[in-house]
């Protein structure tokens, strides 16, 4: 692991687990070790934590800028040194503003190329939106931040990984909201992250299907022939290793996902259910797409044990993990990935 790496980590609510999380992982000395970690949030949220948990010692510097960070050390950018409180375990004004601040310094840093990666902590999507009326999620944040016309939500727990042609939509918005040029795009994107990121040559995709039994040849419902098969039949014709539509409770209940190396669910719960059941607490959001790695634990703000010191920093854990091994490969892939699509002009110049 290269020490150099600086990973980004936004506190993410106040209120919630975030601050635990941070305070338990980075007592741990060989964490500070893997990488130049730099939190950006709230000193005072931290010091407030440190004292409900009884905890002591928390080796950090306080710096304005990354390029200050120190090895070995939590280095913290405060990013609302006018924080008054920290109303532990209940959503507030000021824990989404925190929130918020944190995470606007972060991505002004990453946009900047500061980074290495970014691992972010739990926000709650309503404090958010009082500040960021328009805020859906860091997925969609993030993928308006860099300028990137499509990006995929993407679950990880050692070789099981699952991506989601929809995110965040109501059940009764999916259908309308399912294309086939969404289905082409987000496939791609898993290709291509598969590739570069997680270094496997010519992955095999899975597609599920959106209603039971894969719509029964359209007795209940057609979006698997109209949609889902010209998908499909699209990826083939570009050369992706795609199968499908497959039921989804008969592709999780038979173990026949683990014959791929990725699979796309339709929508958020058919492919988090299982994936939460699987990963138990050791799943990783990874946001595939964005030209800087951000990794993330799996679960939410725990308002119900925020405080108690019982929260589990494992998915925490995994997430920073993760986020140091696919910049990792990342740097490894990319000049190879440069040389191959020269190559490949090239090529086609002599053709003409």
């Amino acid at each position: 692991m290269n020490p150099r790496l600086r990973i980004g980590i936004t506190l993410g609510d106040v209120n919630g687990i975030g601050p635990e999380l941070v305070i338990k992982l980075f007592q741990e000395s060989y964490i500070r070790e893997m990488c130049t970690p730099i939190l950006y949030g709230s000193l005072r949220a931290l010091n407030i934590y440190r004292k409900v948990l009884n905890i002591e010692r928390l080796p950090h510097t306080v710096i304005q800028h990354v390029n200050q960070a120190q090895p070995r050390r939590l280095n913290v950018i405060e990013c609302y040194p006018e924080l008054e409180r920290v109303d532990i375990g209940k959503p507030s004004e000021i824990g989404g503003r925190s929130a918020y601040l944190a995470l606007k310094r972060a991505i002004e840093d990453a946009q900047h190329q500061e980074l290495d990666a970014l691992v972010t902590l739990p926000v709650d999507k309503a404090s958010m939106q009082q500040q960021d009326p328009g805020f859906i999620g860091h997925t969609e944040l993030l993928a308006e931040a860099f300028n990137v016309p499509d990006d995929l939500m993407l679950m990880v727990h050692d070789d099981l990984r699952v991506g989601l042609i929809t995110n965040h939509l109501a059940i009764s918005e999916v259908s309308r909201n399912l294309t086939v040029q969404q289905i082409v795009n987000k496939a791609h994107i898993l290709h291509d992250t598969l590739e570069l990121d997680f270094d496997i040559p010519r992955p095999l995709i899975a597609l599920l299907a959106l209603n039971p039994h894969a719509g029964d040849r359209g007795l209940m419902g057609d979006e698997e022939q109209e949609i889902i098969a010209k998908a499909l039949d699209e990826l083939k014709e570009d050369g992706l290793m795609v199968s499908g539509p497959y039921p989804a409770d008969g592709f999780f209940g038979s173990l026949t996902y683990k014959k791929f190396h990725a699979t796309l669910a339709m929508y958020h719960d058919q492919g988090l259910i299982p994936f939460k059941l699987l990963a138990g607490y050791e799943g990783v959001n990874v946001t595939a797409g964005l030209p800087i790695v951000r990794t993330s634990p799996d679960h939410g703000v725990a308002y119900d044990i925020a405080g108690q010191g019982i929260a589990d920093e494992n998915s925490f854990r995994q997430a920073l993990y993760l986020a140091i091994n696919l910049c990792r490969t990342r740097a490894e892939n990319e000049p190879l990935r440069a040389n191959a699509l020269d190559l490949s002009d090239e090529l086609e110049r002599k053709k003409g």
